[in-house]
């Protein structure tokens, strides 16, 4: 059984290519740069948006992964980002349509349901946040992701093309868990979380509020969008509860290994199913493997409905539907690392 994988030689794919031919996979890799390459798999060159091209290099396969995108509004212009991951990716179902392929699974993000680039605040119902939460989008990259969504679908509904979009959160690379950076921003982030709660709750909530304000402030202004990146105006928020804010509480403490992203990809290659599926796959654990429900508590007080396990250091993206539909179940765990 041959796959294609676009956008193989990038940190996922290089590691999801290893994987595949671990498996006895035949690997067709397509991709505009040379980036990291495995030995096994064959390579070519290709630009996602030159339709002819890429249904030549998918001839002869038997599925797709498809990985090849812009990974933020950060690296391009909204209508070139938006071109290139909402093109890429029709192309991409178009051409499998037209050779009769009957899987294609993507790489979405979990921008797709509208948190981390969003320059207003989010209107959260319950948690954990599952496939069913409405989302509300308003950047481009997240944008272009969720086209990318509907466009699984549309091909299921049209073309009879069963695959899921793999909602990734931050992807983090091999042996993260063990570095200095991680425990460093591990430990910061928790002692900004204790200072807080040593406070009295009046106290608590005045410093919140004034976090709040102060980031949504920054949101506003788009810095992680490319004119603003660019222009180096991007840095957080300097108060360390109020750049929390900015930033990890509108990513929910959620992130994943890249060993983890790739065994999900290639689950969801070969496990039972029919139609189109979103699915978020990340850690079952928050990123600073902190209580949970004090993490909604603190930063989504609005937020009373709770839906699932949230024990302990849970995530607050619940993975439940992954593990249902293709069997995925983190193997390198925040928790276990900490208990290591």
């Amino acid at each position: 059984m041959r796959v294609l994988v676009t956008g193989g030689t990038g940190d996922i794919g290089s590691v999801t290519v290893e994987r595949l031919l671990q498996e006895g996979w035949e690997v067709r890799v397509v991709d505009i740069s040379k980036g990291n390459k495995v030995e096994g798999a064959e390579y070519a060159k290709i630009d996602m948006l030159n339709y002819d091209d890429l249904l030549k290099k998918m001839k002869g396969c038997d599925a797709v992964i498809h990985l090849a995108a812009l990974r933020g509004p950060q690296l391009a212009p909204g209508h070139t980002l938006f071109q290139t991951n909402a093109v890429g990716t029709f192309n991409v179902f178009e051409a499998a349509a037209a050779l009769g392929i009957k899987r294609v699974v993507q790489a979405s993000s979990i921008n797709a349901f509208g948190c981390a680039y969003n320059i207003v605040e989010m209107r959260l119902q319950y948690f954990p946040i599952d496939e069913a939460h409405p989302t509300f989008v308003n950047d481009p990259y997240s944008l272009s992701k969720q086209v990318g969504e509907d466009i699984g679908m549309y091909c299921w509904e049209r073309d009879g093309i069963s695959g899921t979009a793999m909602r990734f959160p931050w992807v983090y690379p091999i042996g993260y868990l063990s570095t200095d950076a991680y425990q460093t921003r591990r430990e910061k982030g928790r002692k900004v979380l204790d200072d807080l709660l040593s406070l009295p709750e009046s106290e608590q909530k005045a410093r919140l509020a004034t976090a709040r304000t102060e980031a949504l402030a920054h949101r506003k202004t788009r810095p992680m969008e490319y004119a603003q990146y660019q222009a180096n105006k991007n840095s957080g928020p300097s108060d360390p509860l109020a750049n929390l804010y900015f930033s990890d509480r509108f990513n929910f403490w959620a992130f994943v290994d890249v060993r983890d992203a790739a065994q999900s990809l290639t689950k969801a290659l070969t496990a039972e199913y029919k139609g189109a599926h979103k699915l978020f796959i990340n850690d079952d654990h928050n990123m600073f493997d902190y209580d949970a429900q004090t993490l909604i508590r603190l930063f989504y007080p609005d937020v009373t409905e709770l839906k699932g396990d949230l024990s302990g250091s849970a995530a607050l993206v619940s993975i439940e539907k992954a593990r249902a539909l293709i069997g995925f179940e983190p193997e390198y765990s925040v928790s276990k690392a900490a208990k290591s």
